[in-house]
């Protein structure tokens, strides 16, 4: 019988969360009953006394992140999130991505961390191939690690060229571009497959997609999940004197919250689609959209089609999303797809009741009925009832709200997603440099090629 990708545990429990998410990996196995389990348990425990302790590494290894995006979204405050929390006695981290997305992060990469702008139109341009080769070649590269699935499609095999030792790619989300292109899509699963070490699923949504999917193999599959600042989330749960009004809205009007990039995926259209429904009960309920995007003109003719000029509010790209939270009555997440939203985890961390779509790995963190309330997605009447019930039952919302911040806590924070990202890290090193093979051999041998299965 395969064995099943375990089922998201409710309450968290502290105890055993760590050693139960998916194969392979100290913190980030899941433990199969009877022998499998101990011959496993005996190899993660010999794998463990080797990895390098402080001192043992005779430098830093330095790790190379690509990205692609030209925007600032889930993925770029992940990687923010290893830029800033690396063990710099073991890592030395180095930044390649856009001009653009270089630009938005701006002061938020940390000061000792190099950042290369590199631009790629085409995977079949030589250009940003050249570059990166040299940036891997003169900065001694010894881990690439890409996110996004296109980005990963040319840095890959760069990678591979230079001789980096480990390449390790984050998805993120699914993609989208190419499903179309099925013959093209076999090709390229089989060859990243090939030329990546380790793939880092943010969810365990995200781990059953690029396994039963994309058919990658299972043992190079891991789960690490987002994380957030949960102090830059812990403060009194209180708007901002004056921002209320500064929106003209009256001081005892419901607010709803969006972070998220105003692009499709983000299913802003359908939230339009609902707040009228939602004024029905609520007629002075309000929306702000926090966020940019390209689709920000074709909302807001939405938005006016709808007569809803006075009710919505786009405030575009604000770094403050903690004082936005603190606004809303309720933040809805409306998306038709995602990996692990992180701004999702941000608003429980924030305390703040959230409505959103039941779609990937968001129900991962908005546990329907304990730490907030999920939806089909695109469809603006389920959508509309949620949020009315929450502001209908404010009480009953905010102790929603207060599970989700604890749930957040046990499984969401940017310590343990950089902590399992360093182990990551230095068990492929020391598979690479030949002391881990056999035991990683051993081990993959004994994983089932569904351990992933839903």
């Amino acid at each position: 019988m395969a064995v099943g990708l375990e089922r998201l545990q409710w309450p968290p429990m502290a105890a055993r969360g760590d050693a139960r998410l998916s194969p392979g990996r100290p913190g980030l196995g899941r433990g199969v009953p009877g022998q499998r389990a101990s011959r496993r348990a005996g190899a993660l425990a010999r794998r463990r006394a080797r990895l390098p302790e402080r001192g043992h590494v005779m430098r830093p290894l330095n790790v190379a992140y690509f990205d692609n995006a030209e925007a600032r979204g889930g993925a770029e405050e992940h990687i923010l999130t290893l830029l800033r929390g690396l063990d710099r006695t073991r890592f030395r981290p180095l930044l390649v991505c856009t001009p653009e997305t270089a630009a938005k992060l701006g002061a938020d990469v940390p000061a000792d961390v190099t950042v290369v702008p590199l631009r790629l139109h085409s995977v079949r341009d030589l250009g940003p191939a050249f570059r990166l080769a040299r940036v891997l070649r003169e900065r001694r590269i010894d881990i690439l690690h890409s996110h996004l699935f296109y980005s990963s499609l040319f840095a890959s095999p760069v990678g591979r060229l230079c001789r980096v030792p480990v390449i390790v790619e984050t998805p993120h989300v699914r993609e989208h571009w190419r499903q179309s292109r099925l013959k093209t899509s076999y090709v390229v699963d089989r060859l990243a497959g090939r030329l990546v070490d380790r793939f880092i699923a943010v969810s365990r949504a995200n781990a059953r997609y690029l396994v039963n999917e994309k058919a990658l193999p299972a043992a190079k599959v891991v789960v690490i999940e987002n994380g957030c600042d949960l102090g830059r989330f812990s403060g009194r749960r209180e708007p901002a004197p004056g921002l209320k009004q500064s929106l003209g809205f009256g001081p005892g009007d419901p607010v709803l919250v969006v972070v998220g990039r105003l692009e499709p995926q983000k299913g802003h259209s359908v939230l339009l689609q609902a707040l009228p429904l939602v004024r029905r009960e609520f007629p002075h309920a309000r929306l702000v959209c926090v966020g940019e995007g390209a689709e920000r003109r074709a909302l807001e003719a939405q938005a006016a089609s709808l007569q809803l000029n006075d009710a919505v509010r786009f405030v575009g790209y604000r770094s403050d999303v903690d004082a936005w939270l603190a606004l809303a009555d309720v933040m809805v997440l409306p998306s038709f797809y995602e990996g692990l939203p992180l701004a999702a985890i941000e608003a429980l961390a924030a305390r703040t009741p959230v409505v959103a779509t039941a779609v990937d790995g968001t129900p991962e963190v908005v546990v329907h009925g304990k730490t907030g309330l999920t939806v089909p997605a695109g469809d603006p009447y389920a959508l509309a009832e949620a949020v009315t019930r929450q502001l209908r039952e404010p009480a009953w919302a905010r102790q929603l709200a207060l599970a989700g911040r604890r749930w957040v806590e046990e499984r969401f924070s940017e310590q343990r997603q950089v902590r399992l990202t360093e182990e990551l890290y230095l068990e492929e090193w020391d598979a690479r440099r030949g002391r881990g093979r056999r035991d990683s051999s051993a081990e993959a041998a004994e994983q089932p090629p569904t351990a992933l299965a839903s």
